[in-house]
């Protein structure tokens, strides 16, 4: 069988695919021990081995609040063995989800509850759905969750292709699949619920409050809430015994460049060549000492509206399986200083989309890179067309970010020309403002995964312990095992 599949394009003239395949021979100790051929080695184990219940009874149903990655996977294998988890989700199902953002495109009016980043599937489900992570695990996580992605209709090549993607169209699939498989396991969703509040006695979790006062007895509850739920962040750092500190995070645009283009860079002329879209991954210390990279790479993608807050504008990047768009996109993002305070992080974010969105009335805003750093706003696109979702206007973006970032933006662009040719094209199309690559707070939680509340258990990429789809279901894979091995079900 394939194990790993890549694709080597560092030698134009020389572009091929390697492959690591894993197979069973006879006598196989006696052939490892003679051979001598560095490329032959005992296969390493991938097998992912569940967790033995605990001793105590799970006397209440555990709660999981958010249903992203992180708190998916974790309530799909509580299902599993047999914890019947419910499942809050201030958003909406995911079908319906998709039709309310699809109409948030087309009007620019929001629903500050169910959009690009909340509903069921969490944020990532807009996104190119990228499951390559930087994570070391050899623990059989990271195959478990390929494998639970291939059992809802992902397509099998994803448990071995070097770099794997679903995309947003294949997402939508895979999160109703895995939903209806927790309900028929005996699990439960409940949409438009957003939590408010804890109910503890003595640092002891007794359930929480959700929406206008309802309560929930609980004893476990997963907090999944994700990285842009502020009105939860603001609760835990205000009211909540939760210790919550400032954790670092980057801001900057999103920029456009033809994908003929990138794909010519990177793997030259030759038209019989039947590739996949080109990717990138740049990084660069700008002369002022800031780290600049690209971030969420989208080939054959789409920019998006991805705001959640009425008055503020936010964009991310997209991409459906085909990733057959005209445009390759990526982040351009500057890393942040973090202050001592998780709240002025927060805010720091809300005061550049404030800026977006009364600079193009709550529409995507774009700028030429030549325009961008002259300072003007662009009258015309040149070649480069937007491919966006949601509607466009030209502003300029110098207005929005700190004059620091923008150098920094455009030092790093003009050092990846010499990377990458043409990527400083002054057609080069700027958007703004990309500011949700990571959570900007972390909640504390001790080796058991639990924080300073006895039961509540913080998970994903909200909680500060992740950072995109694979690291996330991994991490709520970690949770679920910390409640497995403490409880039985009761």
């Amino acid at each position: 069988m394939i194990a790993k599949k890549s694709l080597d394009a560092r030698d134009r003239s020389n572009i091929r695919y390697s492959y690591t395949i894993d197979c069973s021979i006879s006598r196989e100790n006696e052939y490892l021990k003679h051979c001598r051929n560095e490329k032959i080695t005992p296969a390493p184990d991938r097998s992912y081995h569940f967790p033995e219940y605990g001793t105590a009874v799970m006397k209440e149903r555990p709660v999981v609040i958010g249903s992203g990655p992180a708190g998916l996977f974790c309530a799909y294998f509580l299902a599993e063995k047999g914890f019947r988890p419910i499942v809050i989700e201030r958003g909406d199902p995911v079908e319906k989800r998709f039709l309310t953002v699809q109409d948030f495109w087309k009007t620019n009016v929001l629903d500050p509850e169910s959009n690009v980043q909340f509903g069921e599937g969490g944020a990532g489900t807009f996104s190119d759905g990228k499951l390559n992570t930087g994570i070391n695990d050899t623990s059989g996580r990271i195959g478990l969750v390929l494998r639970t992605f291939v059992k809802h209709g992902a397509p099998e090549e994803i448990t071995y292709i070097n770099k794997p993607h679903l995309g947003t169209d294949v997402l939508i699939r895979i999160v109703s699949g895995m939903r209806e498989r927790i309900l028929a396991q005996g699990g439960e969703f409940r949409y438009r619920t957003v939590f408010r509040e804890f109910c503890t006695e003595k640092g002891v979790l007794k359930g929480i409050f959700v929406n206008d006062g309802d309560f929930l007895p609980a004893q476990t509850v997963v907090l999944a809430i994700g990285h842009s739920a502020r009105d939860t962040f603001e609760y835990l750092i205000d009211r909540s015994p939760l210790t919550i500190t400032a954790k670092p995070f980057a801001v900057g645009v999103r920029a456009e460049h033809l994908q003929a283009e990138i794909d010519q860079a990177r793997y030259g002329q030759d038209p019989n060549l039947q590739l996949p879209p080109a990717d990138y991954k740049l990084t660069y210390h700008s002369s002022r000492g800031n780290s600049v990279y690209s971030f969420c790479m989208c080939p054959g993608g789409y920019v998006v509206n991805s705001s959640s807050e009425n008055g503020m504008l936010c964009i991310n990047g997209m991409s459906y399986s085909g990733r057959d768009s005209a445009n390759a996109n990526s982040a351009i993002v500057v890393a942040v200083n973090p202050s001592d305070s998780p709240k002025q992080n927060i805010e720091f974010q809300r005061m550049l989309e404030q800026k977006a969105f009364q600079a193009g009335n709550g529409k995507i805003i774009s700028q030429r890179l030549e325009d961008f750093e002259q300072g003007r706003v662009s009258e015309a696109f040149g070649k480069i067309k937007p491919v966006h979702k949601g509607e466009t206007v030209m502003a300029d973006i110098r207005h929005v970010l700190p004059e620091e970032i923008c150098l920094d933006i455009s030092e790093a662009i003009h050092y990846f020309a010499g990377q990458i040719e043409g990527f400083d094209d002054p057609d080069v199309l700027l958007s703004a403002v990309e500011s949700r690559t990571s959570s900007p707070v972390r909640i504390l939680r001790d080796d058991q995964f639990q924080s300073c509340i006895k039961g509540v258990y913080p998970a994903g990429e909200g909680a500060g312990y992740a950072g995109g789809i694979t690291s996330a279901a991994v991490d709520g894979i970690k949770v679920f095992e910390a409640v497995c091995s403490r409880f039985y079900p009761g």
